[in-house]
């Protein structure tokens, strides 16, 4: 059965000129394959954009539903008029090409051929590293500079050429026609892969790549107050780049160790202390210990219920990249006697008669 180019394009069969050509734009645009869209749909518009945007091949189509298979004057239907020259015939490659080029879209030019990787390692850290700024050192198996040839990729002693495909400038030209005329395209030479130069003779030892496998001593600094899963840049401590390229990132995730006294939510941290009925009752000072390891005195007023929670000011977690510091909340916990002494229990009983 014959396809209707109309209903493909998404406009009436006595739509201008420009209306397909809008409608074509819109639709290659929506479903060209660089952009996730689907090859075979990709196709049948470009099928039925060509059928509908020619004059003569529309009314042929409008008059017997189809366009012949010779085309006109012996013209295949679907030949573009590619010369020799350009292979020939059409590719859906070389559209992919061309849209991208009027799109934006498509054969995608990198950045930095050359740039190492990023890399992203994980660091456990104790809860009290998180008090003071600190810095620690690391050893990381990664892509490092050659130290042979520096990092050029050349043996020592041996010149780096101009490259004679592109004369030193990375880049060529390329020339080609297409059903929209000539077009020039701008791409990455392929005979130095966009370096302008080419070494007399590699390196013996990172063969030309200016980089090798090896170990490397990084020292990274842990700001005060970082916080659980915490990410750190440090800008090139990452992979050595290809041929003295940019080195890539370093990013560090950072994961806290619980504590076995001291909970943390944000800035503020949390601890029990156990009391004893009379400390409860009479209210008392108690020696407690926090997070820097030091000793505070903690005063429990009289009356105290178990579960009662105590503020102490700036005694929790610094602030990340800021001032002051987090709390530091006590919960007060009343502890039961399971034991009692003789003694004891007399008092408690005189105490009972007492209605205490």
């Amino acid at each position: 059965m014959p396809k209707d180019f109309y209903q493909i394009l998404g406009v009436d069969k006595g739509a201008s000129a420009e209306e397909i050509r809008r409608a074509y734009h819109k639709l290659a645009h929506q479903h060209h394959p660089d952009k996730g869209g689907d090859e075979k749909k990709f196709k049948e518009i470009n099928e039925a954009y060509q059928t509908l945007s020619n004059k003569d091949k529309r009314s042929q189509y409008d008059a017997f539903g189809q366009v012949p298979e010779g085309g006109f004057g012996g013209q295949p239907a679907w030949d573009f008029g590619f010369n020799e020259e350009f292979g020939g015939g059409f590719d859906a490659s070389d559209l992919s090409d061309i849209f991208g080029e009027m799109f934006g879209f498509g054969t995608t030019r990198k950045k930095d051929l050359k740039r190492g990787k990023d890399i992203e390692i994980d660091v456990e850290i104790p809860l009290e590293s998180v008090l003071q700024a600190q810095e620690r050192d690391i050893s990381l198996y990664q892509q490092v500079p050659c130290t042979r040839c520096q990092g050029k990729g050349a043996e020592p002693g041996t010149r780096l050429n101009e490259c004679f495909s592109c004369r030193g400038t990375g880049q060529v030209q390329q020339i080609r026609k297409t059903i929209f005329g000539s077009m020039t395209r701008v791409t990455t030479c392929p005979a130095c892969a966009g370096e302008g130069q080419k070494p007399e003779k590699l390196c013996n030892v990172c063969q030309g790549e200016g980089r090798v496998k090896g170990e490397e001593k990084i020292k990274i600094f842990i700001p005060a107050g970082v916080d659980q899963n915490q990410v750190i840049k440090i800008e090139g401590k990452g992979e050595a780049g290809k041929k003295g390229g940019v080195r890539g990132d370093l990013y560090v995730r950072l994961f806290i160790k619980k504590h076995p006294v001291f909970k943390r939510k944000g800035d503020d941290l949390f601890s029990v202390e156990r009391i004893s009925f009379s400390q409860a009752a009479l209210g008392d000072e108690i020696e407690m210990s926090i997070l820097e390891g030091k000793k505070i005195l903690l005063k429990v007023p009289s009356g105290t219920e178990s579960g009662k929670v105590l503020r102490i000011s700036d005694k929790g977690l610094p602030h990340f990249q800021g001032y002051g510091r987090g709390n530091l909340y006590v919960e007060l916990i009343v502890k039961t006697p399971k034991h009692l002494t003789k003694k004891q229990k007399e008092l408690l009983e005189s105490l009972k008669g007492e209605g205490i």
